[in-house]
Parts: structure tokens; sequence; C-alpha cells
């Protein structure tokens, strides 16, 4: 007979049934190409979740990404080791047992003491980073303690990048069509003139629990991709800034850069494609 503890700590034994049917990949799947994958919100530890992460796994076997990029509130609740096990690791194990590597930014949920020392993060104890992968450099900011030093961090490595692409991912959108939140305008007002005067192509966040593709704003595309584990159901309020976007269920984010041009695809748990499309880079052609 199973106890309760022990069915809430094997959730992965209980909740996860075979998908109908897995995803099919539009994307154009370059083989010199840089893929990547983003969720974001993820760390609920539902069942929902479990479903979401296998069309996640599966999708790789069709766009083998090479990382996944996560927006925040990596972990809800408890941020023991059972916690990371039940939250992250399980949802996540092909990818985790396959060696993908994950990137976090901390959301208002994560206990940055914990999480930035979770090795699977790749944080490394920072609490803002970036890194490079083929022609573009990742910015994850904490877009929950904006100080000063993490602004003047985050400039200089601006300034120094020689990337072609540069996509900044933090928790907080400060751009948003979400009835609960909507846009973080105090966060706007600082880092969007960081954003524009350097260049930034692209800009990732989570903490709405929906997905949201944004019309693209001073020359910078924007998506909100924060339902990988939970969801907001109907909260999405069209305005001048909706351009796509999905609310129904729980959700996932592609992405492929080839030279100019990036491509993306957002998958649902069911394995529905419910955006995809394509932009160049700022600059392209000059």
């Amino acid at each position: 007979m199973i106890g309760r503890r022990q069915f809430v700590l094997l959730p992965a034994l209980v909740f996860v049934p075979k998908l109908a049917h897995s995803a099919e990949i539009l994307l154009p799947t370059k083989r010199e190409s840089l893929k990547f994958a983003v969720i974001g919100d993820s760390g609920s530890g539902s069942r929902k979740q479990y479903e979401t992460g296998k069309q996640l796994a599966d999708a790789r076997a069709g766009f083998p990404f090479e990382f996944v990029l996560m927006l925040g509130d990596n972990l809800y609740g408890g941020q023991k080791a059972r916690d990371f096990f039940i939250k992250f690791e399980q949802p996540y194990r092909p990818l985790v047992d396959g060696d993908v590597p994950f990137y976090a930014a901390l959301g208002n949920h994560d206990d940055p003491g914990v999480q930035m020392k979770y090795k699977p993060f790749n944080m490394d104890g920072r609490r803002f980073y970036s890194f490079s992968k083929g022609p573009a450099q990742f910015f994850a900011l904490d877009s929950s303690y904006m100080s000063p030093h993490q602004l003047e961090w985050f400039e200089k490595e601006l300034k120094d990048s020689k990337a072609k692409w540069k996509v900044a991912y933090m928790h907080h959108p400060i751009y948003s069509s979400g009835k609960r939140h909507g846009s973080d305008i105090a966060l706007r007002t600082f880092i969007e003139p960081l954003l524009q005067k350097y260049g930034v192509d692209l800009v990732l966040a989570g903490h709405e629990h929906f997905y949201e593709r944004l019309r693209p704003q001073k020359g910078i595309q924007y998506f909100t991709a924060g339902s990988a584990g939970k969801l907001r159901e109907g909260n999405i309020r069209p305005g001048p800034l909706h351009q796509a976007g999905f609310d129904t269920d729980l959700s996932f984010l592609l992405m492929e850069i080839d030279g100019d041009d990036l491509h993306y695809q957002v998958i649902s748990r069911l394995g529905k494609t419910v955006d995809q499309g394509s932009f160049a880079r700022r600059g392209a052609g000059q």
C-alpha cells in the first residue's frame, strides 16, 4: 500500500501517462543552427508539469536543442533536496540524464541562496550572469532585485559583447498584456535604455502564467513564456501590446537561430503548436 508521503515524493511513478502524440516540429532544424528551449514558472511538481516536461523531452528527438533557459520560479514552495527532485529532476529526467544544460534566472518564488548553489542550474553562485553559445550571448538577470551593481554589470557586459545576437532573459516582463500583473514599468525604466542602446534583439520573461508574443517595442522582440508548470487561464487581455498568445494550457518555447533569423515554435502540454514564426535580428542586412 502506498502511503500519502510516498505518493507525494514519487509523482513520476504515479502521475505521468503516455501522451496521445508528440508535437510535429515545424522549425527549420538546420544542421549548424543554434537550437534551444525556454521554460518559465515551471517548478510546480504538478501532473501537468510532468506532461509538459514529457513533450519537451519528446520534442528534442526531432529538434536537438542544445540547452534550456529557465525564466524563474524554478521551484514553488519548499526548496529542499526532495523539492529539486520532485519539481525539476524528475519532470525533466530524460534531459537531465542526457546532460542537457539548464541555465536558470531567479524568480520571486525562488530562494537565491539555495538555487545559486544548485549545480544543474548553472548559476555558479551568481544572481545574474552571462554565457555565449554560437552566434549569441545570453544575459540572465535577477529582475526581483535590480540593484545598481547589477545594472552596472549588465551595461559593461553588453558594451563588451561581440555577439551577433544578444538575448536577455529574466522573470518579470517589462511588457505584458496580463490582467494579473501586466507590464513592470519600474523595471522597464531601469533596463530598457540599456536594451536599446546596446542592440539587444530578444527579451524573454516569465511571471505571467501564460504564453504571449508581444509586438516589437522600439525594435526589440519580447516573449513571455511563464506556463511550463502553472497556468492562469484566460488571463491575457488583448490590447496594443499583444500580437499572439495562449492561456488555456501549459506550454514551452523552442527557438532556433540561423544566421540573421530566429525561428520559434510554441508547443502545448498536449503537443499542439499554438504559435510559430520567425524574425530577423536588429540591424540585419546593414
